[in-house]
Order: C-alpha cells, then sequence, then structure tokens
C-alpha cells in the first residue's frame, strides 16, 4: 500500500466535516478547515469539544482504513454528488447500504429532498474525482463523464468499480451527522479492480 497525501487546501470539502464542509472526504492536511468529509476521522468542533480528546479520536479512527465513494443524486435544479469515506452495507434481505453525511453538508439537503442516492465506487485511477467532489464551491461536475441511473436518474460517473442505486429508506440521527440508509434498486459492477483507499489521512492504493 503506498501512501499519498491529499493537497491541504481550503477547496477540500469531505473529508473531514467541520463546520462549512461539503460533506465527506479524507482530510489529510495540518488543516482541519481544508478538509471535508472523511467522516471517520472527523469530530464536530464545538466549545463541548476538548481538542486532545477530539485529535486523539480523529487519529485513533483513522487507522481504520476505508474505500471511497461519491454519492450522488439528480436534485431539482440539477445534479449533486458528495465525496463520502463514511459508507458501509447494512442488510441482505432487504438489500441496505448506508452513508453518514454531516448535518453542515450543504449536499446533503438535496440528495435527501431527491429521495434518492447513487453510490459510487472509485478507483484508485480517480483520486482527482475524490479531491473535485470535496471541492468547496466547485462545480463538481466540471469534465466529469456520467450517465443517469435507468432506476432513479442518479449520475453513475464513469469509470467506477461499481455503482449502487438507492431509495432513501430511513434517516437517523447521529449527533453531528445523520446515518441515512438506502435500499438497493440497482447495482452493478464494472471493469476496474483497484479501488481508491484512505487510510491515516492520505489516499493510498493496494499492489504497489
Amino acid at each position: 500500500m503506498t501512501r499519498r497525501g491529499v493537497h491541504s487546501t481550503d477547496s477540500l470539502e469531505s473529508i473531514d466535516v467541520t463546520a462549512d464542509r461539503e460533506d465527506a472526504v479524507p482530510p489529510s492536511a495540518p488543516s482541519d478547515s481544508a478538509t471535508d468529509s472523511f467522516d471517520f476521522s472527523a469530530v464536530a468542533e464545538d466549545a463541548h469539544v476538548d481538542p486532545q480528546q477530539a485529535r486523539h479520536f480523529r487519529d485513533v479512527l483513522g487507522r481504520f482504513a476505508s474505500g471511497v465513494t461519491v454519492v450522488t443524486a439528480m436534485a431539482s435544479d440539477g445534479p449533486v454528488g458528495m465525496t463520502c469515506q463514511s459508507f458501509s452495507s447494512v442488510s441482505l434481505l432487504p438489500p441496505l447500504v448506508m452513508f453518514v453525511p454531516a448535518k453542515t453538508s450543504r449536499a446533503w439537503p438535496k440528495i435527501r429532498a431527491a429521495g434518492h442516492f447513487t453510490v459510487n465506487l472509485l478507483t484508485a485511477a480517480q483520486e482527482a474525482i475524490s479531491t473535485q467532489f470535496a471541492a468547496k464551491g466547485a462545480d463538481k461536475y466540471a469534465g466529469i463523464t456520467w450517465t443517469p441511473s435507468a432506476t432513479t436518474g442518479a449520475p453513475r460517473i464513469s469509470d467506477c468499480l461499481a455503482w449502487i442505486d438507492c431509495t432513501i429508506d430511513a434517516v437517523h440521527d447521529a449527533g453531528d451527522h445523520e446515518v441515512v440508509i438506502g435500499r438497493v434498486q440497482a447495482m452493478e459492477h464494472g471493469t476496474a479492480e483497484e479501488p481508491l483507499v484512505f487510510y491515516r489521512s492520505a489516499y493510498h492504493r493496494l499492489g504497489e
């Protein structure tokens, strides 16, 4: 596994989840404000959280390696999306998955209103896509090739490892985040084999 840091810029919005983050992308940076959504590495920053305790929480949970996804939906004003590390399968019968957006996320309210989402599992070659969808204020879909899901209309980003199309089944409060349960409506895998991995605040690739 080869480690590569995520560039620390204010445009990153999905790896860590602080106040004005976008969703769920990896924080690799010394500056927490630069990252926005890799939820396992983030703790809400408020007056009741001890900074040392929060850093320890992040450091410990940052040792859990995960894949990287982009969660997309077709909102009333066009496609939306966010980079998200906090994704998992939940149930086989019925088929359920989950992701965990921050309550401060700008994309999540639009996804919730749409009532559906697609989880795009990123490949090792799609690090730039992860960064783009984590960027604050950026045009998330600039230069991105995608097609609408036949079941929900949510964007399926081209050349991903796999796509999981869901309708929102339930939403549960979870501190400064919400746990979103999706009922799987359709799924498909691509031809790529190598996943994009996030571990200890950096992107990695397997097999190098």
